[in-house]
């Protein structure tokens, strides 16, 4: 999770546009739009567009940021919520499996800054959604655009081994009486 480190690594600049999507789990209203304030404030700070998609709870967060990517062209995601313990086992199962769904996801190559707030009271909740205190939506956007830098940075296209990047020419086979290209 971003946001808890002493190591300000700043904002990575870009060349080309970035798109992210902010999904947001907004179960605690209060928390949730600190989070979304905060998060987009660094977004904005980078100079990086950013759409906010809004789910019912934390469990839902890599659904849609999975579908997101699906269907849409984002370059990178915040994933955001609170999950706050209460008196039954259903804490741990949101918290595992929100977390678990957002590595599978990131896993399979998908830039996510995993900003979800993991608590034992509402206290503690405001503290990590506090923007002056421990920013972890901040930190989760920053995360995410840092690895957006890091997919840019080694997403060019090998040369030497392998099969090579297809050119804008392609060649069609048969016979040589017209064109050999399209």
């Amino acid at each position: 999770m971003a946001g808890h480190s002493d190591n300000d690594m700043g904002l990575p600049a870009f060349e080309k546009p970035v798109k992210v999507a902010i999904v947001i789990a907004a179960y605690y209203t209060a928390i949730s739009q600190a989070q979304l304030a905060s998060a987009r404030a660094v977004l904005e700070r980078a100079g990086v567009a950013h759409e906010t998609i809004e789910v019912a709870g934390s469990l839902e967060v890599p659904t849609a940021i999975g579908i997101a990517n699906r269907l849409s062209n984002f370059d990178g995601f915040v994933a955001l919520g609170c999950v706050i313990r209460g008196r039954t086992s259903h804490y741990d199962v949101v918290v595992e499996q929100s977390a678990h769904g957002l590595m599978l996801l990131g896993l399979q190559g998908l830039c996510i800054g995993n900003g979800i707030i993991t608590v034992e009271n509402m206290e503690q909740a405001e503290e990590r959604a506090d923007a002056a205190r421990l920013d972890t939506a901040g930190g989760a956007a920053g995360a995410a655009l840092h690895l957006i830098a890091l997919t840019r940075r080694f997403g060019q296209p090998k040369g030497g081994i392998g099969f090579k990047p297809r050119t804008e020419t392609i060649e069609i086979a048969g016979q040589t009486d017209g064109s050999t290209t399209a």
